[in-house]
């Protein structure tokens, strides 16, 4: 019965395992193709936007260049300007000196004298503070000197000129291009977390799409550039001197799904811990009704037969029936009496009271030994002189008559039985060893679970209620101390000492 149960149980344990890490691979292997897939589709993406950075960077390079040339064309045609107005205030009658001072239409120019006083202006806003724009100008070198000469004196003059119309509204443009560049590098639709810093590396510009990478807000910014520098790298340049380093890394997708496997795996194992606890205490739960119905029923069985039994005792007492067999008869029903109040108490809590383990053993030796076969020595080492504990007697009882019985099994021949008890701090340590068959050290948990028997006729109930009995009734423990093949075995009880 135990190979059989327990190997089946074994088998089923080992079928569910390999079914349940079976499935945790068929999982892992697709969930690892999906993360893979997903992460080929998402650094396409990440190239792709990669590749349309340089290229907008490109575009705004060679917009600066186009824009570079506007501006030395506007510097050019203000020389020219300047050098037909010397002409024709010099007194010459150029035609075209004339045509070229008529045509600037686009240019803003103001000229001014030597002592600073505005001669005219042109292409200025209505109301705009002149000598304003002129301190303007003059602090960015915008400015050319048109002196010219009249009977040979030299008269100073100062032609001050900003951009011209039409390249203002282009530079406006440009610089809402490069806003937008930056702005668009940062909040991409591939959600690539970027940062963007200057050609040096020490000055954070612009970033995005951090605080789900794992880059807390309050995070300065040299901690973010010393984090992102790990990661892809490009750099753009706008204009000559005017370069960017951008820092990026996989899409957030791609980094949430590398996580995803542990996720997975950690909800499953959660789950599957949750079952396995419900379902253990749902069992537990089951074989204590079992317990207890089976002991109310056996204990309510008994007390039936028990009490015609003492009525036929007294019966043949008051008849004169032979004492001595009389006084067996009552002491094995007695016994009886007892076996009816053990069931009795199993499933219920009962009472405990203290208990002195010396006459305990003692006694339970003397009974045993009656008992036995004549080839069987059973006796009892004393080492402590105090040994009380917190107990029920009648189940502790059951507790050495279930633990001596299953020795008396475990020797079809001659042997010895020794009861050991002895009191180490504040623990009372029962030994029960016998010099029997042994038990194979993967069976000394097995053999205090229900169903467990060698016995061709047993149930495997002894050495489960004794457990229960221990553990559950006095909080004591119970279990295999040692064991050796044809040598013998020994089960050590621990209890807590009162004393």
């Amino acid at each position: 019965m135990e190979v059989r149960m327990y190997r089946t149980k074994q088998r089923w344990k080992w079928w569910l395992g390999f079914s349940a890490a079976f499935i945790v691979l068929l999982v892992s292997a697709y969930t690892g193709y999906l993360v893979k897939f997903v992460a080929n589709e998402e650094k396409q993406k990440v190239e792709l936007w990669g590749k349309a950075i340089q290229k907008r960077a490109e575009l705004i390079r060679q917009t600066k260049k186009m824009f570079r040339r506007f501006e030395e064309e506007d510097k050019q045609n203000i020389d020219l300007w300047v050098k037909a107005l010397q002409c024709l205030v010099s007194g010459c009658s150029d035609e075209l000196a004339a045509t070229i001072v008529g045509s600037n239409n686009t240019i803003p120019v103001i000229l001014v004298d030597e002592d600073g006083n505005i001669i005219t202006h042109n292409h200025f806003p209505e109301g705009a503070d002149l000598k304003a724009e002129v301190e303007r100008l003059k602090q960015r070198k915008r400015f050319v000197d048109a002196s010219y000469e009249v009977n040979g004196e030299l008269k100073k003059q100062i032609a001050y000129f900003d951009d011209s119309i039409i390249f203002s509204d282009l530079k406006g443009t440009m610089d809402d291009l490069l806003s937008n560049f930056i702005s668009e590098t940062v909040i991409n639709a591939a959600s690539v977390p970027v940062i963007i810093t200057n050609v040096a590396g020490d000055s954070l510009i612009a970033q995005g799409n951090l605080q789900p990478a794992g880059i807390e807000e309050q995070w300065s910014a040299q901690q973010i550039m010393e984090r992102m520098k790990e990661f892809n790298h490009m750099q753009v340049e706008l204009d000559d001197g005017d370069s960017y380093h951008i820092y990026y890394q996989d899409s957030l997708i791609v980094s949430s799904l590398t996580y995803f496997p542990f996720v997975l795996f950690t909800v499953i194992f959660l789950f599957v811990l949750v079952a396995y606890l419900l379902f253990s205490t749902a069992r537990r739960v089951e074989q204590n009704q079992v317990w207890v119905g089976m002991s109310k029923e056996t204990a309510h069985q008994l007390g039936t037969p028990l009490s015609s039994l003492m009525g036929w005792i007294e019966l043949f007492k008051a008849r004169g029936v032979e004492p001595e067999g009389v006084r067996e008869m009552e002491r094995d029903v007695n016994r009886l009496d007892t076996v009816a109040q053990r069931f009795s108490k199993i499933g219920s809590q009962p009472d405990l009271k203290p208990v002195d383990l010396t006459p305990l053993v003692r006694d339970m030796v003397s009974y045993m030994q009656a008992r036995s076969r004549k080839n069987i020595q059973i006796r009892a080492e004393i080492r402590c002189d105090l040994a009380r504990i917190e107990g029920n007697l009648p189940l502790l009882e059951w507790v050495l008559e279930n633990l001596i019985r299953n020795s008396l099994d475990a020797m079809p021949e001659a042997g010895e039985i020794r009861l050991v008890l002895e009191k180490i701090g504040n623990q009372l340590q029962l030994d029960v060893c016998d010099s029997g068959k042994g038990i194979p050290r993967k069976l000394w948990k097995t053999i205090f679970k229900p169903g467990y028997t060698t016995k061709k006729r047993g149930w495997g109930l002894g050495l489960s209620l004794t457990k229960r009995i221990v553990e559950n009734y006095h909080n004591g423990r119970i279990g295999v101390f040692s064991s050796e093949a044809d040598k013998g075995t020994c089960i050590r009880i621990s209890f807590k000492s009162i004393d």
